[in-house]
C-alpha cells in the first residue's frame, strides 16, 4: 500500500504522519491494502480552480476526488487523488466545534469512498450507505490496537 502527500499552498501545518496512518487504516478497513492513494492539501484558489474546471462549480469545495483506473507496474492498483482544501477544512472544524485534523481526517474518509465508487449525490439511499460506512471507517481508524 502507498499513500503519498503533497501540500500546496495550504497555509495550516498538519501531521502528515498521522494522516497518512489513517489513509493506511482506513484503506486496509476496505480491502484496498495494495491500492496507491494520492492525497493532496491545498488552498481554497486551488480547489476553486479544479471545482470550476470539473464540476462546473466556481467555488471552493471541502473535498475533490479523482479516481484512476488501472495497475502501476508493482502490480498496485491505483485508486487516484484526494484533493482537501485545508482553507474549507478549518472553517468546517471552527464551525462545529472540532480539531482540524479531524475534520482534514474525515474529508480523506470521505474522497476515499468516492474514488471507490461512492456516491451521495445519486439518492438518499445512496447517501445513507456512503454515510454508514464513513462512520464504520472512522470508528476503525480511531479504535487503539
Amino acid at each position: 500500500m502507498s499513500v503519498e502527500i503533497v501540500i500546496r499552498n495550504a497555509g495550516k501545518r498538519v501531521s502528515l504522519r498521522n494522516l497518512k496512518r489513517t489513509a493506511e487504516r482506513a484503506l486496509k478497513f476496505l480491502r484496498q491494502g495494495q491500492a496507491e492513494l494520492s492525497l493532496a492539501l491545498v488552498g481554497n484558489q486551488e480547489i476553486r480552480k479544479l471545482n470550476a474546471r470539473y464540476r462546473k462549480k466556481n467555488r471552493p469545495t471541502d473535498v475533490l476526488s479523482f479516481p484512476q483506473e488501472g495497475n502501476l507496474p508493482t502490480g498496485q492498483k491505483l485508486l487516484g487523488d484526494v484533493v482537501i482544501s485545508v482553507e474549507q477544512a478549518a472553517r468546517q472544524a471552527r464551525k462545529r466545534g472540532r480539531r482540524l485534523r479531524r475534520e482534514i481526517e474525515d474529508l480523506m474518509i470521505h474522497g476515499i469512498l468516492h474514488l471507490l465508487g461512492y456516491d451521495h449525490e445519486r439518492s438518499s439511499r445512496a447517501a445513507k450507505i456512503m454515510r454508514e460506512m464513513e462512520r464504520e471507517i472512522q470508528r476503525f481508524v480511531r479504535k487503539r490496537h
